[in-house]
This record gives structure tokens, C-alpha cells and sequence, in this order.
């Protein structure tokens, strides 16, 4: 009996300290991005004081403003959504399509190519041969050099072919007996079954995409048309870098310049600019996003 109440005594001490460390880790991992909004929603001039937590101490949309009438923001704007909502969805086809031919145990070339893929993990031709390479392809100052090299991405095809090695091989023997085409077994069997796996993979190629920029400076960096948000706001966080600690200034899109801002404001207005949009699509994949980090952690 009394063995009873000390390990319910037990259970409700290790209980708390779970809370409480639980709690103690939210407001670690919450704190930081509260701050940085805080000092963007914050006056720019007020800002160079400091001492601003998770408030801000004189409110204004000021910094947001400035970011938005930046030179060719609205245009890398749509090229960034434009080349992670293409980037995302031709990445996940080519990627399924190559992982359910792998998957498939009648596929006589699968050891090779999947050791060919194995070798792109660990190997890299290096910065120049790839430049080279996309000069040969005509894809310099193209809006494809942001979607077609990255097609193929072999850790994803690994991850989606040990997904498909899990679902029963039956489910394509009696479609066979049916008739149905290859086609037909991966489009209309093994998809729809592949959802939670592909919604992780799905994400991982989004945040991908749309936090890239060292393409568009290596690629595309003379022409403005075919510029991306990331590269816009990079050049921006170097404006403000140059001032060093004191005011810059911005240009709108009418040339002329805009008010004087705080560096520091300005960085964290473009970080909440960069992470929000990533934020609003997390919340709709977060239970597939679940289940595919998940996979293989239950044998049956």
C-alpha cells in the first residue's frame, strides 16, 4: 500500500517537472519569433534603443511599408510563389514517378540506378561545373534554371520508395489481374495512398524553394524580371548592413527615396515578410507532416 502512494507521489513529481520543462521549452522556442515581430511593428527610430521583448513600445507599420515600396518587390513576389508552387508540384510527380519504378521489384536496372542516385548524395560536381552546365542547357537568365535541376532530388526519391516498399504488393497484383496499367497503379493506387508522405516531401521542397536565393544571384542576377523575393530582401538586408549600426535609406518604387529606416527594423520586418507565408501553409500539412516523420517507426 504505502509502495502505491509513493509511486503515485513519484508519477506526479516527474509529471510537474514534464510541464514545467515542456512550458520552459515553448517560451524558448516562441520568444525569438515574438521578438523579432515585435521590433518590426516597432518605430524604426525607436528601435536603436533597444530593450524591446515581446512588445513593441511605439506600434507602427511603418518598417512594412518601406519594405513593400522597394524596387521589384511585387515581381519577385510572384516569381517566388510561381517557383515554389511549380518547383513543388513537378518535384513531387518526378520524384514519385522515380521511386514507384524503383519500388518495383520486376524493374531490373533498380539496384544500379539507385546506386547512381546513392553516389548524388555524397558527390558534387562543384559550383563551376554546374554553372557550366546550366550555360550548355540555355537555362542562364531563365525562369526554368529554378525548377528543372532540382526535378529530382535523390534523399526524396529514397524516402518515397521506402514508403511504397511498406504498402502491400498485392494491391498491384490484383490490379494487374484487372487490367490496369503502370500508369493506372501509380496514379490511381499508390498516390493516393502515398498522401502523408508526399505532404512532408511536398513542405520540404516549398520551404526549399521559397527560401532560395543563391540561384537567382548565380543565374539571374542581370535580369530584373526573373528576380525572387529571398534575393530582393537579401539585397535589402545588405542596404541596411552598409549603414552599419545608424539609418538608410530606401528606395520606392518611384525612385525617389523613402523614409529613413532602422537596419535592425528593417531585418526583422523582411524576416516575418520571408517566414509567413511558410507559416500560413504549415498549419494545412502539419497531420500529414505528422505521419510521414513517422514512417517506419512502428514495424508490424
Amino acid at each position: 500500500m504505502l509502495l502505491g502512494k509513493r509511486s503515485k507521489w513519484a508519477d506526479r513529481v516527474f509529471g510537474c517537472f514534464l510541464y514545467i520543462f515542456m512550458i520552459g521549452m515553448g517560451i524558448l522556442t516562441v520568444y525569438p519569433f515574438l521578438n523579432v515581430l515585435a521590433i518590426s511593428l516597432n518605430d524604426s527610430t525607436d528601435s536603436v534603443r533597444g530593450g524591446i521583448y515581446i512588445w513593441p513600445r511605439k506600434f507602427t507599420l511603418e518598417n512594412y511599408r518601406t519594405i513593400f515600396q522597394y524596387n521589384q518587390l511585387f515581381t519577385a513576389f510572384q516569381n517566388s510563389v510561381l517557383r515554389t508552387v511549380l518547383g513543388t508540384i513537378l518535384g513531387i510527380i518526378s520524384a514519385s514517378m522515380l521511386a514507384y519504378t524503383l519500388s518495383r521489384k520486376d524493374y531490373f536496372a533498380r539496384r544500379f540506378v539507385s546506386f547512381v542516385l546513392v553516389l548524388t548524395l555524397y558527390f558534387s560536381g562543384g559550383m563551376v561545373p554546374v554553372y557550366m552546365l546550366m550555360r550548355d542547357l540555355h537555362l542562364l537568365n531563365s525562369f526554368w534554371v529554378y525548377v528543372l535541376p532540382g526535378l529530382v532530388n535523390a534523399w526524396n526519391v529514397f524516402v518515397l520508395r521506402s514508403y511504397m516498399d511498406g504498402l502491400p504488393y498485392s494491391l498491384q497484383e490484383s490490379a494487374k489481374l484487372d487490367g490496369a496499367s503502370d500508369w493506372t497503379i501509380y496514379w490511381r493506387i499508390i498516390l493516393p495512398l502515398c498522401k502523408p508522405v508526399l505532404a512532408t516531401i511536398a513542405l520540404f521542397i516549398a520551404v526549399a524553394q521559397w527560401n532560395a536565393w543563391f540561384d537567382t544571384f548565380l543565374y539571374n542576377s542581370g535580369k530584373e524580371g526573373l528576380t525572387t523575393l529571398q534575393y530582393e530582401l537579401m539585397k535589402i538586408l545588405q542596404n541596411t548592413a552598409n549603414s552599419g549600426g545608424g539609418q538608410s535609406q530606401l528606395h520606392n518604387q518611384d525612385g525617389a527615396q523613402s523614409m529613413q529606416v532602422s537596419p535592425e527594423s528593417i531585418r526583422m520586418a523582411i524576416t516575418i515578410v520571408a517566414t509567413a507565408p511558410i507559416l500560413v501553409v504549415y498549419p494545412f500539412l502539419q497531420k500529414f507532416f505528422v505521419k510521414g516523420l513517422t514512417l517506419g517507426a512502428v514495424k508490424s
